[in-house]
């Protein structure tokens, strides 16, 4: 009988210990995530800067630097187009015709969901101002958009872009 308590006894003291350190251990992977998350972590502000550097990329003229703000894979369903463009060619041929309009966007409303730390989305509604290249006269366009991005390689890319003329209410 004596033994079998010493048994028992040794049995629980080692799931205690086995208990304590992997409590213990968890503890440490809890905090390096923590940690990781504070230096790694993707911010709304961040977010919301990529639609700026795609902005500018547009003011810029070049078909070429819109296009390198897309993934490779990109999705991008245009305002001012029925086809849909999957690919980097198809994008700048896009961004070609578009950029004639001169366009200057805005953002009025928008609302970021961030994924995980390397992906999130970007919806709301945006106010483009469009030169018609003839009359060189401006005018106002709103539309709805969605930007999905990913981190890839370090780098923030859009991997789908919906965007379509605002409807009247109605």
């Amino acid at each position: 009988m004596n033994r079998k308590i010493r048994t028992r006894a040794a049995v629980a003291g080692v799931a205690v210990v086995a208990a304590l350190g992997t409590f213990t251990a968890g503890v440490g992977v809890a905090q390096a995530g923590d940690e990781q998350s504070r230096r790694g972590r993707t911010t709304e502000r961040e977010i919301a800067a990529l639609f700026d550097q795609w902005n500018a990329a547009l003011q810029s003229g070049d078909p070429k630097k819109v296009t390198a703000r897309y993934a490779h894979d990109a999705v991008l369903l245009p305002t001012a187009s029925p086809r849909i463009r999957t690919n980097h060619e198809e994008i700048a041929d896009y961004f070609a015709h578009f950029l004639q309009k001169k366009p200057r966007g805005e953002k009025v409303r928008s609302v970021i969901n961030i994924l995980d730390a390397d992906s999130a989305i970007d919806a709301g509604v945006y106010r483009f101002h469009l030169t018609d290249p003839k009359t060189g006269e401006t005018k106002p366009v709103e539309a709805r958009y969605t930007y999905e991005y990913e981190k890839r390689g370090g780098k923030w890319l859009i991997v789908n872009h919906h965007s379509s003329v605002l409807p009247a209410e109605g």
